[in-house]
């Protein structure tokens, strides 16, 4: 769907909402991250990097944002029963959650298919479907205790239309794509929770740097230009919007 790249969130738009950022350490997770708390979200910081998550949780208490929580994990070796410690403490500490925004990922390599190695293949799609599958199951009860609650699953163009060489992340996106379809048609009853997914589309980011070692950086966004349409669909203002597709950047 179309982008909602002028929408001008209100100053209050997140206040007293609870959200969980995954990769919250760096690029688009630590732009969304200060974006939230900015519009009055407790932030949980969810990453592989501590120090990371650390000053992110700084620049948060130093703009003056609700005091943030950082919860260190890492997809690559967490198991069932870490998500559900995980969603164990979450209840304890808040009793629900008002959004998730799935943004960790994991680039793999951008080779031919004949030369992907098994390992990578599996990796990848331990960070960026596996993992945020089974967490997201191990949370529902906190979010359905929230009377409006929005997930947010980040996909890419090569999870909507094939393209070589992009290997388990092309096939990563793809299963998210429709991971979110299936889980939306699921709650669609509830009316108040919703799954939609972003493509936040070229952005200057460390993964996109890997993945264009010849691109001038300075052509691109900056993850800060894009958040309003993640600050849309996080927010209230997307009630009843479930199930769809969105581009945080206009088609070039």
């Amino acid at each position: 769907m179309t982008c909602k790249i002028d929408y001008a969130a209100p100053a209050d738009l997140l206040r007293d909402r609870i959200i969980l950022v995954t990769g919250a350490g760096d690029g688009i997770g630590r732009a969304a991250a200060l974006a939230f708390a900015r519009h009055g979200a407790t932030v949980i910081l969810l990453g592989r990097t501590i120090a990371k998550l650390e000053k992110v949780y700084d620049e948060i208490e130093a703009a003056g944002g609700p005091q943030p929580a950082i919860y260190p994990l890492n997809f690559e070796g967490a198991a069932l029963k870490d998500y559900h410690d995980m969603a164990e403490t979450l209840d304890k500490e808040f009793g629900r959650l008002d959004g998730i925004l799935h943004n960790a990922g994991l680039l793999g390599r951008i080779t031919p298919f004949e030369q992907y190695n098994p390992e990578l293949w599996e990796q990848v799609m331990q960070v960026n479907i596996n993992g945020p599958i089974w967490m997201t199951q191990a949370l529902l009860p906190l979010l359905q205790s929230s009377p409006d609650a929005s997930v947010v699953f980040t996909s890419s163009s090569v999870g909507r239309k094939g393209r070589a060489f992009w290997g388990a992340y092309a096939v990563s996106k793809f299963a998210t794509e429709g991971f979110a379809e299936v889980l939306a048609d699921e709650i669609e009853h509830l009316g108040t929770l919703r799954v939609n997914t972003i493509n936040p589309g070229a952005t200057r980011t460390k993964m996109r740097a890997n993945a264009y070692p010849g691109e001038d950086p300075e052509t691109l966004r900056t993850p800060e230009e894009i958040m309003p349409t993640y600050l849309w669909l996080i927010g209230p203002e997307s009630r009843g919007v479930n199930g769809e597709r969105f581009d945080a950047q206009p088609p070039k």
